[in-house]
């Protein structure tokens, strides 16, 4: 591709986009920048404490289920409290939480501590979401996730390669860089971003029925649509707990898989932007059914790997599902929402992800204990399968894309679309759109 229209693709993919939603998205990369626990909290139990392995898949796993016990709360609270005060209060507390980590001593002590700052490090996810939907437009929020989506990979790459690094000098050291860059996120979000909560007017409260959780597990579409995202989240998890093992049985070293999955956050960042661009407009059911198929068979063809290029590629493959499946997913999410009940949504959704991370160790685990590392790769693609038929069946008369909803009315900065942009970004009204109801 010529620089000239490079450039452009770029531009195009950035413009129109409100001066908060860049305030969030920078916050999201800082925080992502400063990662230290989740990636190297077993490293540290194990070689600079020198605890067992069983007791830091403890920890790890109790890091975890703080993740899954918060993701409601924090759904609930960024619908009460407001947007701002639960990233504030989510953010302040994991930098606090992930400091006294750091010199924690007693094995009860830092167990509980890791279980806190899972619960503190999770909350922030439904008010993240919920608030950019608020702030961006809905012809807009595929894009608006995609780059949230792509500085999400973009800081982890970042911060694994740099946490290396300070962790053989002191893995101290990291947990207060942690803290501190995740401070410095609650900064940005207290002087930088104002509460982005649509206000409802009493006639609003009066028409409108309150959303509880209850009316979320009511919610018969929606709450097929978590167990599909549960589904899905099972496959992709077996790109950090099923392939390093099976690889490490397979006779690769870790060196091998560190080179094999690199491929997915290298292909993340380069291709994220510009796949945006193609997937922006088009029929989500359509998506999401492609990606749950390529996903899963993608890992299915795992089982046939046998060599270090072999297990590269077939990364390449499941990340491009990876890429288009996140920030459609989560563009879904909001679709089903009630305005006035995104918080609790976005709670529930984060929670399916949570869930996935506690059960696909078991799962690859058992399977690959078992019956070996084919029937794990076997039933990524038997998953797939279930989710692309779910998704397919269940999205049918799926309104249309904002329909019978707005942006929020606080003032966010919004910039203007750039005269470059071509039609091919405008909202899509052919046959490819979702039929209504």
């Amino acid at each position: 591709m010529p620089f000239t229209a490079m450039r452009r693709a770029v531009t195009e993919s950035v413009s129109g986009l409100p001066r908060a939603f860049w305030w969030l998205w920078t916050s999201t990369l800082v925080n992502r920048l400063g990662a230290f626990v989740a990636t190297f909290m077993a490293l540290y139990l194990t070689l600079e404490r020198g605890y067992s392995a069983s007791y830091a898949g403890l920890v790890v796993a109790l890091h975890g289920l703080g993740g899954v016990v918060s993701s409601l709360g924090a759904g609930v609270m960024t619908d009460r409290l407001g947007r701002r005060p639960t990233l504030l209060i989510a953010q302040a507390s994991t930098a606090g939480s992930v400091a006294l980590l750091g010199f924690m001593e007693h094995p009860v002590a830092i167990a509980g501590v890791a279980f806190l700052v899972g619960m503190a490090s999770n909350a922030s996810r439904p008010a993240v979401q919920a608030m950019m939907a608020d702030i961006v437009r809905p012809e807009d929020r595929v894009r608006a996730f995609s780059l949230n989506y792509w500085a999400i990979n973009l800081g982890f790459a970042i911060s694994s390669a740099g946490a290396g690094f300070i962790a053989s000098y002191s893995y101290r050291a990291g947990f207060l860089i942690e803290a501190a860059m995740t401070l410095v996120c609650a900064i940005l979000v207290f002087v930088k971003l104002p509460e982005s909560r649509p206000v409802r007017t009493a006639l609003e409260k009066a028409a409108e029925p309150e959303v509880g959780l209850g009316s979320v597990f009511r919610d018969g579409r929606f709450m097929g649509v978590v167990g599909l995202s549960f589904l899905v989240a099972l496959i992709f998890q077996q790109g950090s707990v099923g392939l390093p093992v099976a690889m490490g049985e397979a006779g690769f070293t870790s060196a091998d898989y560190g080179l094999a999955i690199a491929v997915n956050g290298v292909l993340i960042v380069a291709l994220q932007i510009p796949v945006t661009r193609f997937i922006e407009h088009r029929d989500p059911r359509r998506l999401l059914v492609l990606s749950s198929v390529v996903a899963g068979y993608g890992f299915g063809l795992t089982a046939f790997a046998g060599s270090l290029g072999v297990f590269a590629l077939t990364v390449c493959v499941w990340t491009l599902a990876e890429i288009v499946n996140a920030p459609t997913q989560t563009g879904l999410v909001v679709r089903l929402s009630p305005t006035h009940g995104r918080g609790r949504y976005q709670g529930m959704y984060t929670m399916s992800w949570s869930v996935a991370g506690l059960v696909a160790p078991l799962m690859s685990g058992f399977m690959i204990d078992r019956f070996g590392a084919e029937w794990l790769w076997a039933a990524c693609a038997v998953l797939g399968t279930v989710a692309a038929v779910g998704y397919w069946g269940l999205m049918r008369g799926l309104p249309e894309e904002g329909e019978g909803e707005g942006v929020s009315t606080v003032d966010v900065g919004a910039a203007q679309p750039v005269a470059a942009r071509t039609d091919s970004a405008a909202p899509r009204t052919d046959s490819a759109a979702v039929p209504r109801p």
